[in-house]
């Protein structure tokens, strides 16, 4: 079992500061704006040789029931429950609070190891924080500065005899390791369109918070989940407006992280909130995917609220067919994830589409088919000269991406070139995928006589 560790104290002490340095990159939003962190945020960390699970909170709070603070609380206290030890923040140069004390006796309470990570002690006036945390009762306090990367010797040195060592790890079981990794999956879609209450029905808990309030959800928090016998890394996200919409540095901030989120996966699903009207933005956010050359799936959500079912498939469907040309076939599934309905529709269609994401065609098919295509539809003859295409071969997958070798390559128009797209689409079952086609000019190599 991995040893874990989780991160608490008030707000603005620099937890996620301290998180994104043990995980080695900056993925939990940091802002001068206290409460930025709600949901807990898992991540791998490492010191050393020392590898351990982290968890960055929002911290404990006795705020009233039902309300988003109070969830933001019991999402603290979930991962005070999974962990092994606790690190617990606090300002050196602020020195204790009376809030501080606060979370110290809640802490307490849990009956795990504690250390006091006294943190921001780079600073002239920390000294006397650091001291003064000794009346906290958790022994000698950590004093760090996750700012700048100092006192994680002191941190090792308190995880060390407690987690495992990392392995060394040759190349060739690098190699095998990304061949085998957890498919990556994101959830996106407009705010409040039911991201985080769809992961919770995935995982079969309260994992992320949810609630009536829009924008819950900042950070893009990530889950290992299994589905089927397949291991699954998924990505909640933030909501994602139409950029005229988003205000404020802590949303921009949220979307950009979505955005990243994005980048990293192998397929997202794109959730729209069925029981209110479609926007155009919804779909808009299927052809950020495809730019992104990633697996799409348009998942219609709240199912168990809409009337007139058919109705709103085809106003979908036509849609589709207007915002995404480029990648006509983008599987629509409904669910409802309050009835816990449609999860093992959309894993399907989202299994199919990394497939065909990933598929391979080998260079004889390819070139059986351009002779078809083009004698079907022969090129354009721009100036008077036709565009000669000689050849094609796969140049590489997810998404799958062609080389067209010929003359005048530079001159072949987009229409054409969506011709050749589709007809391979169809041809090849790779339908909702994004394709990339490199045209190149040149001679055909495997031409001997020439």
């Amino acid at each position: 079992m991995t040893f874990t560790v989780a991160i608490l104290g008030r707000p603005n002490v620099g937890k996620s500061t301290l998180f994104n340095r043990l995980v080695g990159r900056k993925i939990a939003l940091v802002d001068d704006q206290p409460g930025v962190t709600r949901d807990r945020r898992e991540g791998s960390a490492q010191i050393g040789d020392l590898r351990f699970r982290v968890f960055d909170t929002a911290g404990l709070d006795d705020a009233k029931k039902e309300t988003l603070e109070a969830r933001m609380s019991a999402q603290a206290e979930m991962a005070v429950e999974e962990a092994d030890l606790v690190f617990f923040v606090i300002d050196a140069r602020a020195g204790i609070t009376p809030i501080d004390r606060k979370f110290a006796e809640k802490i307490r309470k849990f009956g795990k190891p504690v250390r006091v990570v006294a943190n921001k002690a780079e600073a002239r006036m920390a000294e006397a924080g650091v001291l003064e945390s000794y009346s906290l009762g958790f022994g000698e306090p950590l004093a760090v500065s996750a700012e700048h990367g100092e006192g994680m010797e002191s941190l090792y040195d308190v995880i060390a005899p407690l987690a495992p060592k990392t392995e060394v790890v040759s190349e060739e079981e690098a190699e095998e390791a990304e061949l085998t990794r957890p498919l990556r999956l994101a959830i996106i879609g407009q705010p409040n369109a039911g991201k985080s209450t769809l992961v919770n029905t995935m995982l079969g808990e309260e994992r992320m918070l949810t609630g009536p309030e829009a924008g819950i959800t900042r950070d893009a928090i990530s889950t290992d989940w299994s589905f089927a016998g397949r291991e699954i890394k998924l990505w909640d996200t933030a909501g994602i407006r139409r950029k005229s919409r988003v205000t404020g540095k802590i949303e921009k901030l949220a979307v950009s992280d979505a955005l990243r989120a994005i980048r990293f996966a192998d397929c997202v699903v794109v959730l729209i909130d069925a029981s209110m009207e479609i926007e155009r933005q919804d779909l808009a956010l299927s052809d950020l995917v495809a730019t992104e050359g990633r697996a799409v799936v348009l998942v219609l959500s709240k199912w168990d609220l809409v009337e007139d079912k058919q109705k709103v498939l085809a106003e979908v469907h036509s849609q589709l067919e207007d915002v995404l040309p480029e990648i006509r076939g983008v599987p629509v599934v409904t669910i409802s994830a309050k009835q816990e309905r449609g999860v093992d529709k959309m894993m399907k269609a989202v299994f199919e589409a990394v497939d065909r994401w990933s598929a391979r065609i080998t260079t004889s098919q390819l070139n059986r088919w351009l002779e078809s295509a083009i004698s079907k539809n022969p090129p354009p003859a721009p100036s008077g000269r036709r565009i000669k295409i000689r050849y094609a071969t796969q140049a590489s997958s997810r998404p799958p991406t062609f080389a067209v070798f010929g003359n005048q390559m530079a001159k072949m128009p987009e229409s054409y070139k969506r011709y050749l797209m589709n007809t391979l689409r169809k041809d090849f079952d790779l339908a909702g995928v994004p394709i990339r086609f490199s045209l190149r000019g040149g001679k055909n190599p495997f031409d001997k006589d020439k």
